[in-house]
């Protein structure tokens, strides 16, 4: 995470890509919906490398290999039935797979070498946010929670485990800053980490919508004890492309 050079990082980006791939393409086989699984894998990755190229390139290229792609489902759709709903349901859902792995995972790769310096607190940060506030959210959420969170999409959240994990990112973001990053402006690292940690816990409840959607407890096997990648990384989904784009919109005296 910190100090692998940036083609080992791409690998180990471009692997998690795919292997979460693969499981939104189980949950969307539970669920009943068709998809074009090897178009996503590709795109997928494409998306990281887009990402990485664009750390070298005058101009960035992930939106035209995103429009690539999307062209791309949509003409390949066409070898499938004729049924309109089937063609719409399989275009939609490859894509969608595109953006909310591939895309949302390749960001990153800017956040970590746009700035090498700054890029190696700023992942840490995003890291470090995320796991404190899914910690601080079960143990608090287990031992004291009473209101559901939103019970119609993950029964067990609560909205006093929400809270902790809240507070939990924002002490954790505040010792990085000050043991561990002097220089940064601490309110900024603060701002940045309620938004990674409130974006995190909406990516908690999209990927539980789609299991429960599918009757699926995990979203898959592949971590014993704690179900599959997807279900391990659904905040860092969400938290990774909202500190790039509140990056990408305000320049932060970091």
């Amino acid at each position: 995470i910190g100090w692998s050079p940036i083609w080992l990082f791409l690998a180990a980006v471009v692997a998690t890509v795919e292997l979460s791939l693969y499981e939104y393409f189980l949950i969307c086989r539970n669920g009943g919906v068709k998809s074009f699984p090897v178009l996503g894998y590709v795109g997928g990755a494409g998306m990281c490398l887009a990402q990485t190229a664009a750390l070298y390139l005058p101009a960035n290229p992930t939106l035209a290999v995103l429009g690539l792609f999307v062209l791309l489902t949509l003409s390949l759709g066409l070898r499938g039935p004729a049924d309109l709903k089937e063609y719409l349901q399989a275009v939609s859902s490859t894509i969608f797979g595109i953006l909310y792995v591939g895309f949302t995972l390749s960001c990153l790769m800017p956040l970590r070498f746009s700035d090498p310096a700054k890029g190696q607190k700023l992942i840490f940060l995003l890291f470090l946010v995320i796991w404190a506030g899914d910690i601080t959210a079960y143990f608090v959420g287990r031992s004291l929670g009473r209101h559901l969170l939103s019970p119609r999409v993950s029964p067990k959240k609560t909205v006093e485990g929400a809270v902790a994990g809240l507070a939990g990112s924002l002490l954790i973001a505040g010792a990085l800053a000050y043991w561990f990053w002097p220089t940064a402006d601490l309110k900024t690292v603060i701002l940045l980490a309620g938004l990674i940690a409130i974006a995190g816990q909406i990516g908690d409840l999209v990927e539980s919508a789609m299991k429960r959607g599918a009757g699926m407890k995990d979203s898959g096997s592949i971590l014993p004890g704690h179900g599959g990648l997807l279900d391990r990384i659904d905040a860092l989904m969400f938290g990774a492309p909202t500190l790039w784009l509140v990056l990408m919109l305000k320049s932060w005296p970091l």
